[in-house]
């Protein structure tokens, strides 16, 4: 216990006496201004919040000195356009603006023509250089879009994203979406978040950060610096407590006060827009329009089937996988909780099992797993029996989904895949079929927490968002299997010059 307390200066000062159960309970400062003022300066001067105002301030201000993407934006038609401020993480570090020389001409996607009363956007794409997100770039780009990857690669590759280098309607940010970052966006589409056991079995904690960052949207006001400055405080050991109880009381009490700052926001507003309908339009687009992708793990081992979004789920919340089916239930209940009591624009897309070109070749999944051992001729590995079932959607029909979700007028959930659905048995035959029919298959014991069954109910994606997938698994297989015989071939290349 000892050297716990010598490690960490967040829980006492070093100078100080190591705190014990007989330590006096932390209580707050009394109120010392008049009860005539209003309430926001109230809540200024109690527990020295002026101070973390200020010291956000000065953070706030230091971002737009050091920061030189922030100062290449586009063309001032398109800045001018751009009416809210995003931030996205929690702790400090230095966005990473990757620049890429022009390109020649290759690769660039030209402009399609937006249409009359629709203006060019300015997107955020987390974890845009995936596999999903990669994709979902290229249509954003080719209908007119200006388009911001963010993406740590841990899953994603730089190669996926290669063609848009040195179109100015591109930018590719490496950077890590648990730290904090503030672009002037109109859209987030929040991908970042491992998809694949091995991946987000890896740094579960981390998974679940990831999957719950991107909702702490405010616009840049006192609210949004006191933030920033309460939590980099954290993270470089500038704020210590003498106790843990402490610690947790003045933590709460600040979050308190960054959403009261925001209630108080919102009350202008709304006292801004009664009775002013010329004001309606700002008020609404105050908030940036964010898109949470979901997932058919918040289903669990379903014991409904197929699955409705009215379904709550079956799922084990400290299993092996839990980072990641807890992870991502936990993100919709934050994102359903800022939609309703801070009137955030937000949509909720739940993606059942997706296969194309651009998955990563060695990460776990059933498809990519057959697909790389049929290629490089080995055993197809089946877990268990092989008559657990999933449904198979590609990924293109997933994009489209996703773009209609966020445009349209509906917050969700709602299941994205395609309810074909295979055993996976019935998919190793589909593989030898398409790769190689002397494939043979091999068993081994199924891993923890697996499910028995998922297929999704689209119906309500039929009905609200004109969305249904077009593309079959013996369509799109096909497709996949040529993007990994090429990367795998270069692969193998690359390791025989070494």
């Amino acid at each position: 216990m000892k050297q716990l307390h010598k490690q960490s200066s967040v829980n006492h000062r070093r100078d100080e006496a190591i705190p014990t159960s007989q330590s006096p309970p932390y209580s707050p400062k009394t109120l010392k201004h008049p009860r005539s003022l209003p309430r926001s300066i109230n809540y200024l001067f109690k527990e020295q919040r002026l101070l973390f105002i200020l010291v956000g301030i000065l953070i706030g201000s230091t971002f737009f000195i050091v920061q030189p993407s922030l100062s290449r934006l586009g063309p001032a038609e398109t800045r001018s356009t751009i009416p809210r401020s995003v931030t996205i993480g929690v702790t400090s570090r230095d966005q990473i603006s990757i620049p890429y020389p022009q390109s020649n001409g290759a690769g660039k996607v030209g402009r399609i023509p937006v249409g009359i009363g629709r203006r060019r956007l300015r997107i955020v794409v987390t974890g845009g250089a995936g596999f999903v997100g990669s994709h979902l770039v290229d249509k954003l780009i080719a209908r007119g879009d200006d388009v911001i990857v963010i993406d740590n690669f841990f899953t994603g590759r730089k190669e996926n994203v290669m063609h848009h280098f040195g179109n100015p309607r591109f930018e590719l940010i490496r950077h890590d979406v648990v730290e904090p970052i503030l672009l002037e966006v109109d859209q987030i589409y929040h991908l970042a978040c491992p998809a694949s056991p091995v991946h987000y079995k890896y740094n579960p904690v981390k998974t679940i950060i990831s999957l719950l960052i991107v909702m702490l949207v405010a616009n840049f006001d006192l609210g949004l610096l006191c933030a920033i400055a309460f939590l980099s405080c954290l993270n470089l050991r500038l704020v210590v407590w003498k106790t843990e109880e402490e610690r947790t009381k003045q933590s709460c009490q600040f979050l308190c006060f960054v959403l009261v700052l925001e209630n108080e926001k919102n009350d202008l507003n709304r006292d801004k827009c009664d009775g002013h309908p010329e004001h309606v339009g700002p008020c609404k687009e105050d908030w940036g329009k964010v898109l949470l992708t979901s997932t058919s793990e918040v289903y669990g081992d379903p014991l409904e089937h197929p699955q409705k979004e009215t379904y709550w789920g079956n799922v084990n919340p400290i299993g092996v996988r839990s980072c990641y089916d807890e992870g991502k239930r936990t993100a919709e209940t934050l994102t359903m909780d800022y939609h309703r009591g801070a009137d955030v624009e937000v949509r909720i897309a739940r993606i059942f099992n997706t296969y194309g070109p651009r998955m990563c070749i060695d990460d776990g999944r059933v498809v990519s797993n057959f697909v790389a051992q049929a290629i490089r001729k080995q055993p197809l590995t089946v877990y268990g029996d092989g008559k657990q079932t999933r449904s198979f959607q590609y990924v293109s029909d997933l994009v489209d989904g996703l773009v209609a979700l966020m445009e349209g007028e509906h917050v969700g959930p709602f299941n994205l895949g395609n309810p074909g659905e295979f055993t996976m048995l019935e998919l190793a035959e589909v593989v030898k079929e398409t790769i190689d029919s002397s494939a043979t298959i091999e068993f081994k014991p199924n891993t923890a927490d697996d499910p028995h069954k998922r297929k999704p109910d689209i119906s309500r994606a039929k009905e609200l968002l004109n969305w249904e997938p077009k593309i079959s698994l013996r369509e799109g297989l096909p497709l996949m299997v040529s993007d990994f015989q090429n990367r795998i071939l270069n692969e193998d290349e690359g390791k025989g010059q070494k």
